[in-house]
Order: structure tokens, then C-alpha cells, then sequence
């Protein structure tokens, strides 16, 4: 269990630490609907993560590993396509980055937020954490990690519900925050959304940059072992 925990941890941080998500989610807490278009927008973005992940794990667990033990080699090569991937992603979102004194702009979609009924904000959720090409990726590549882990079954599973957990962590600590933070915590939001607004760029790309060398390393490893 402790090296399938091991293996996804850096795809689950990459995916908690998505500014998007998070900017969204304290938008909708700042609505007048903002407690129920909160959790709907924090369930909707689990849910979607524990479907993804099942699908991935139980997709990969029958072919994780060979005769004797060891990852099957097609996990290698899925590694490092992923990496590859997460590289080439990392230098487009650092070429698209907003230019010095340029005003960072967000989605237009961001502007409609405060007309969203709680079931606007799951289905946004889904398709942020499920249609999303990042975090599709992260999810994909932390679950294959995960399938392709010599653990047990009660392992994978143990595993599989930390990666959803961590993952969620860019909703549920906003949520979180709004419903334990009293007065102090329109501030503390506002402070969040303003600095991850303005680093999206920069966070991002160093994300997949560690994440696609991480797992470009792995394979290679793998490979030639």
C-alpha cells in the first residue's frame, strides 16, 4: 500500500493545487446561494474523481504486473507518454502566460457564476475535473500509478481514496474554510482567489514540468531495469 501511495501522491497535489477550481469554488461562495452551490460543486468535483479513478484502477489492476511481480512494461511506456505529455503542456502554459503588465483575465463563464443553481455548479465541477485536459491527465496518470502498484487489492483502495481526497483538497478547503471561518473568512478566500489568479501560469507550469520529468524518469527507469 505505502508504495501506491507513494507513486500518486505527486499527481494528487498536482490536481489540489489547480488554481481554476479553486478560483470558481470561492466565487460560488460568494453568492447568495454560496453554501449549497459550494458543496454541490465539491461533491460533484469527488464524485467525478472517485469515477475516474475506479474506471483507471480496475481498468489496470488485472494487467498492473508480469510473472514475477514486477509492473507490466505497458505501465512504463503509459508513463512515459504521460510524461511527455505533462512536459509539453508545461511549456504551452508557460508560452500562454499573461505578458508583463498584461491584466490577467479569467474564463467568462466566471461572470455568470452568481446565476448558478447548485446543480449548474456539480455539472461544472465534473466537467472541470473530468473534461479539463490537466487535470484529466493528473487523474489519469496518479490512478495508473496507483493500478500498476504491487499492493492488494484493500491497498489500492485505501490508496484510491487518499488520491480522491488530496485531490479534492482545491474544493474542499475553501468550503471548509467558509463554513468554520466566521468573520475572517470572506478575507481569507479573497486572498486565495487573488493569488492564485495571479500565479495561475506559473503554478501550473511548474506542476507539470516536476510532474512530466517525474514520470519521464520513472519510465525510463522502468525500461531499462
Amino acid at each position: 500500500m505505502g508504495d501506491a501511495i507513494g507513486q500518486m501522491l505527486a499527481s494528487a497535489v498536482g490536481i489540489a493545487i489547480s488554481p481554476l477550481p479553486l478560483i470558481a469554488v470561492v466565487l460560488m461562495l460568494a453568492t447568495p446561494r454560496g453554501r449549497a452551490n459550494g458543496t454541490a460543486f465539491t461533491l460533484g468535483w469527488m464524485v467525478t474523481l472517485v469515477a475516474i479513478t475506479t474506471a483507471v484502477i480496475l481498468a489496470g489492476s488485472g494487467a498492473g504486473a508480469d510473472d514475477g511481480g514486477m509492473p507490466a512494461t505497458w505501465t512504463h511506456w503509459l508513463k512515459l507518454a504521460l510524461g511527455v505529455l505533462f512536459l509539453l503542456m508545461g511549456a504551452k502554459q508557460w508560452k500562454d502566460r499573461p505578458k508583463e503588465g498584461e491584466e490577467h483575465r479569467l474564463p467568462g463563464w466566471m461572470r455568470a457564476i452568481d446565476t448558478f443553481t447548485p446543480g449548474k455548479a456539480a455539472g461544472l465541477a465534473a466537467l472541470l475535473s473530468g473534461a479539463n485536459p490537466k487535470n484529466l491527465v493528473l487523474a489519469v496518470g496518479g490512478a495508473a500509478s496507483i493500478a500498476s502498484s504491487p499492493a492488494s487489492g484493500g491497498g489500492k483502495t485505501v490508496a484510491g481514496a487518499l488520491f480522491v481526497v488530496i485531490g479534492s483538497l482545491c474544493a474542499l478547503l475553501p468550503l471548509l474554510v467558509y463554513v468554520f471561518g466566521g468573520a475572517r473568512a470572506p478575507r481569507v478566500l479573497g486572498g486565495w482567489k487573488a493569488w492564485m489568479g495571479e500565479h495561475n501560469a506559473a503554478i501550473m507550469t511548474v506542476v507539470l514540468v516536476v510532474l512530466g520529468t517525474k514520470y519521464v524518469g520513472d519510465a525510463i527507469s522502468g525500461l531499462t531495469s
